[in-house]
């Protein structure tokens, strides 16, 4: 019986004395790897403190977001970061300024030039120096004649930072009048010519401004007819010129960059043809098509038939030639 006590204690004292060990090994391995943590080179040592404009909109338009949403999220940010670059600019010439006064003040001479005076002069001026000042009409007149900078130079070449701040407001001005200018053309109307398209052609007209996005054309279009009430706007495709048109394209996209589809141009949206009584091949052609609605479901069916088998995904970067006459 005592043997079975004694035993009990001295498992009792390995089961502890374990347990010490143990506790004892994760304090120093956590000791190392604190250590390690600071003697290793921080991840964001090398990385610029201030993010970009894209990575500050990706930040703050995590999960979904609706495009107008997006797009007016980023037009804010484009708008922060010209007058942050504004005030910078202010900045750097306030800072250059005080500068430029601190060193004025320590300066005890001020900088003298001569420009092209002769011998003759020089002599003169020497001699009047060591001359005794003389006093004309009751003033005293100076030891020497001073000589300084020539205001006739041209100095346009050289720094100036009324110039710069001058034409820094000027070109903000300009940039401001130019965006009201864009705000007031987007908001001028046109009256779109289109096609419903399901195998044949029902053609109508709505009135759009030329700000407004394809999905809102097509929200206008789905009105004008019953078999299209029943059908969302992302179920819809606008197809111009052979190109399918996505819905967050405006029509101001189009205008302002004058671009151009495979059968015509995308900045026309009235329906006439190309008359001319010379057909001219090296002159490029002015015919307008009328622009096609289908349903996507129905794109899907008879996309490898004529002539939904000739459409493709408008890409702003791609060029896709000159349509000329043949």
């Amino acid at each position: 019986m005592a043997t079975n006590n004694a035993e009990g204690r001295r498992e009792d004292a390995f089961i502890k004395q374990r347990a010490q060990n143990r506790e004892e090994y994760e304090r120093q391995k956590q000791t190392l790897i604190n250590e390690t943590e600071k003697s290793r080179p921080s991840v964001n040592k090398f990385v610029g403190q201030n993010d970009s404009m894209e990575e500050t909109l990706k930040n703050q338009t995590i999960g979904l977001v609706r495009l107008e949403d997006f797009q007016q999220r980023r037009k804010e940010l484009e708008e922060a970061k010209a007058r942050e670059a504004a005030r910078t600019n202010e900045l750097k010439y306030d800072l250059f300024r005080d500068e430029t006064r601190r060193v004025k003040k320590r300066k005890k001479t001020k900088a003298t030039l001569s420009f092209a005076m002769d011998d003759e002069g020089d002599v003169e001026g020497d001699t009047s120096s060591r001359q005794t000042p003389e006093v004309e009409n009751g003033e005293q007149v100076s030891k020497r004649a001073k000589f300084r900078k020539n205001p006739n130079v041209d100095t346009s070449f050289l720094p100036d930072r009324e110039r710069e701040e001058a034409e820094r407001k000027e070109r903000e001005r300009l940039r401001q009048e130019w965006i009201r200018r864009q705000e007031e053309l987007k908001q001028e109307e046109i009256e779109i010519t289109y096609s419903y398209w399901d195998g044949s052609g029902h053609r109508k007209s709505v009135v759009c401004k030329k700000g407004d996005t394809i999905s809102s054309f097509l929200e206008k279009c789905r009105q004008q007819f019953p078999e299209l009430r029943g059908v969302s706007v992302d179920n819809l495709m606008y197809i111009k010129e052979d190109l399918i048109i996505p819905h967050h394209h405006t029509f101001y996209d189009f205008i302002i960059n004058k671009a151009r589809g495979k059968s015509g141009p995308l900045f026309n949206f009235d329906v006439h043809d190309d008359i001319r009584l010379l057909a001219d091949a090296t002159k490029e052609k002015d015919e307008s098509h009328a622009g096609k609605v289908v349903e996507r479901s129905w794109y899907q069916r008879f996309k490898h038939i004529f002539p939904a088998s000739r459409w493709e995904i408008y890409d702003p970067e791609k060029d896709y030639g000159k349509y000329t006459i043949a």
